[in-house]
């Protein structure tokens, strides 16, 4: 072999081995950039999934809480319906009082609390009504005046046992009642 020839073996044998690990390098280099776009598109995919499901946990919670804020508002709305409700039959049972029927309604009450606490029971009413308790009544008739809408209240002698059968009583006993007729 000549100079020549191992000059030029050599230098083919570098060229190649050259063109081999430049082969090399480019393949390394095309599976590098692959993994890097692999590894961004994977992480904008989780990021997008993550932004879809916080943009729907928020918007459920902004839902739940208008569907919360729509209910207590119709509660409140539907509660001050049915307070004026009542105060319009506190008022209904006022004027009640001014009927004819009231007198026997009365009379019956005082026939009741009799009868649940004894005939010695005293009785006691509004002022309006002292005429008439104090003739159904006769001398178990107590004058004191009672902030009541309407009906009496009465009470053993000795004070042990008490019945109210006034109209507010009776209305706060029934009130679920007629929040329920009324709703």
């Amino acid at each position: 072999m000549s100079l020549e020839s191992l000059v030029d073996e050599i230098r083919r044998r570098g060229e190649a081995e050259l063109a081999a690990l430049t082969a090399n390098r480019e393949e390394e280099t095309a599976k590098i950039v692959a993994e890097r776009d692999r590894r961004v598109a994977e992480v904008r995919a989780q990021a997008a999934r993550a932004t879809e499901s916080e943009v729907s946990r928020e918007s459920a919670q902004r839902l739940a809480a208008a569907k919360l804020r729509a209910r207590k508002h119709l509660y409140e709305v539907r509660e001050r319906r049915l307070d004026a409700a009542i105060g319009e039959t506190r008022k209904l049972l006022q004027e009640y009082t001014r009927t004819p029927q009231y007198a026997t309604v009365l009379r019956r009450m005082v026939a009741a609390a009799t009868d649940a606490l004894g005939k010695q029971a005293r009785i006691s009413g509004r002022a309006e009504d002292s005429p008439l308790l104090a003739k159904v009544a006769g001398k178990n008739f107590d004058p004191t005046p009672q902030p009541i809408l309407g009906g009496l209240l009465a009470e053993t002698p000795d004070g042990s046992r008490r019945l109210s059968l006034s109209f507010d009583e009776l209305l706060r006993l029934h009130e679920d009642r007629v929040r329920e007729l009324l709703a």
